[in-house]
């Protein structure tokens, strides 16, 4: 199965890039997914479905320890192939 994961970490900053923001960047980027997206007000990436959920794990402990207050996340299953 294949998933699509589209998050947001909080509290925005428009003049820079807060911790949590940068820590979840780090995070999905260093992932092994496909079609990573990272943009200032949502990111995106694909990937097999371990892959995904083990990368939304790993994003909402480092967010959180970085001082996100709030994240919002979506997952949807995009397609089937892949562990």
């Amino acid at each position: 199965m294949r998933l699509r994961v589209e998050f947001t970490t909080e509290p925005f900053d428009l003049d820079e890039a807060p911790a949590h923001a940068l820590a979840a960047r780090e995070v999905i980027e260093g992932a092994e997914l496909d079609a990573v997206d990272v943009g200032p007000f949502g990111n995106t990436a694909e990937g097999a479905a371990d892959a995904v959920l083990g990368t939304v794990d790993a994003l909402l402990r480092k967010s959180l320890d970085a001082g996100a207050t709030r994240i919002s996340l979506q997952v949807n299953v995009i397609g089937e192939g892949g562990h």
